[in-house]
């Protein structure tokens, strides 16, 4: 693979990094996993202004990770195929994974 060619590969890894790394934007996903959503359905699940629930979804968007779709007045949000709701089930794995070492760790130093 050509160098540039990998640069660009690797930027669009990490802009797809940056629009998941907020939490807000990860509990936007995780509402869209059961089906598509309007703002305002979930900025009441999410206990979230509605202005700010459209900031994240605009950069979901961007980064395809979400699309949406008009039925008359209202927008709904979806979420683009199961390939990041795969993903972000990896890493919640792999955190799991990560704290059960880490409790493993402190129990295994003595008590005072």
């Amino acid at each position: 693979m050509d160098a540039d060619v990998r640069r660009q590969l690797v930027e669009l890894y990490a802009q797809v990094c940056r629009a998941l790394s907020d939490p807000k934007r990860l509990l936007i996903i995780e509402a869209l996993r059961n089906g598509p959503k309007t703002v305002g359905e979930l900025a009441d699940g999410l206990s979230l202004s509605q202005p700010n629930v459209s900031q994240h979804l605009a950069v979901l968007r961007e980064r395809r990770i979400v699309t949406a779709d008009r039925e008359g007045t209202r927008v709904r949000y979806r979420l683009h195929g199961d390939r990041v709701l795969a993903a972000l089930d990896l890493l919640r794995e792999h955190a799991h994974d990560t704290v059960r070492e880490e409790v493993r760790v402190v129990e295994s130093f003595p008590h005072p």
